[in-house]
């Protein structure tokens, strides 16, 4: 029997919100079942946001019963709820050993939720709030799945043209998605399922630093569409701004996304390659040259990030004018190039702004 259907340690029965339709097949084999059963009790959690047993009228009496001595269905709570003034929403998310923050990004036609895989983040990149709370633990595959799942169902109550439905899923909250390598897989496989949200995988995002490893091991284990912490264009200054260039550096980074392309179908226009904009250490027009040098035979989208203000830092963000001369020259280039819009600011949800209130 697959570990993770082992009773976790936090609650005494099996969390179903941490299976997969592999495992949940699996685990109501092993209860004497056929396997369409998890398909049934899939729909139900994830088309009905059903956590009662009793109101899965299309299950067996049998099946229920077994279901409610050793199962649950659970998600993790969330305690607290903040609107900014464009209308993004930030929830503090309680779990056990701390809280995680989960956003949600209205846009016209579309809503894109920003999701935690971590309490707080071991990289600790100088530039982001996040990584100066430290670390706690990974979430498991409920804590982060049960954030869209409650998320879905608040915005679909609000039924309001400002909240459009969710979307699309950005892993671009608290931690870094692949060093929680499994849970993030087994989530992904939660998240694009036909049985599971049924969210397209074209509109599911994993960004991560790099972790090179777990990336090539990615690469033979779900295809998702990548978006590259890179946030600068040599090894010098990304190690003052990222520590784990010291262990992976931009060369085996880009090296490893090269290899992530070979096998990937959802990244054929490229992956997306981050940067922060920092005044003065990074967005001179001799930085865009260099970053248009290592990136020449990567298929890539540059996305721009002004950076968001957090307290007790020395960081400025670039000016428009100066940001905006970065995007021409790689323009000109033949880069294709964005600018993130920061959203959220006022409540501190912004990119890079993320924290948690109790890592203890």
């Amino acid at each position: 029997m697959d570990s993770i259907l082992h009773k976790d340690i936090f609650y005494n029965k099996i969390n179903l919100l941490n299976l997969d339709r592999d495992q949940m097949q699996n685990f109501l084999l092993s209860l004497g079942e056929k396997r369409f059963c998890a398909d049934q009790i899939m729909i139900w959690i994830y088309r009905h946001f059903c956590n009662d047993f009793d109101k899965m009228y299309n299950i067996s009496i049998n099946l229920r019963n077994k279901l409610k001595k050793i199962s649950i269905i659970q998600a993790p709570k969330f305690i607290k709820e903040q609107h900014s003034i464009d209308n993004t929403i930030k929830w503090i998310v309680s779990v056990n050993h701390g809280m995680v923050e989960t956003v949600y990004i209205p846009e016209k036609k579309r809503g894109t939720l920003c999701i935690s895989s971590q309490i707080g983040c071991i990289l600790n990149c100088s530039f982001c709030s996040t990584g100066m709370q430290g670390f706690c633990r990974n979430l498991l595959v409920f804590e982060i799945i049960g954030q869209i799942w409650i998320a879905l169902q608040k915005i679909n109550d609000y039924n309001n043209i400002a909240y459009p439905p969710i979307t699309n899923i950005v892993m671009m909250g608290m931690g870094e998605p692949l060093l929680n390598f499994n849970n993030v897989v087994t989530a992904l496989k939660i998240i694009s399922d036909t049985f599971g949200f049924n969210i397209s995988k074209k509109k599911i995002v994993l960004s991560t630093a790099g972790i090179v490893p777990a990336l090539n091991k990615l690469s033979h284990t779900i295809d998702v569409k990548l978006a590259i912490s890179l946030h600068a264009p040599n090894d010098i200054i990304r190690t003052q701004l990222m520590p784990i260039n010291k262990k992976y550096n931009i060369a085996s980074v880009l090296s490893s996304v090269l290899n992530f392309l070979k096998f990937s179908k959802l990244n054929k226009n490229g992956v997306m390659i981050e940067y922060i904009m920092l005044n003065n250490i990074n967005d001179t027009l001799l930085h865009a040259k260099e970053l248009a040098t290592i990136l020449k035979n990567v298929p890539s989208k540059i996305n721009l990030i002004p950076w968001n203000y957090l307290p007790n830092t020395n960081f400025l963000c670039s000016n428009f004018k100066r940001i905006y001369s970065f995007l021409n020259f790689l323009s000109c280039k033949g880069f294709v190039v964005t600018i993130r819009k920061s959203r959220g600011q006022d409540i501190n949800a912004a990119c890079g702004q993320l924290t948690s209130t109790n890592m203890k």
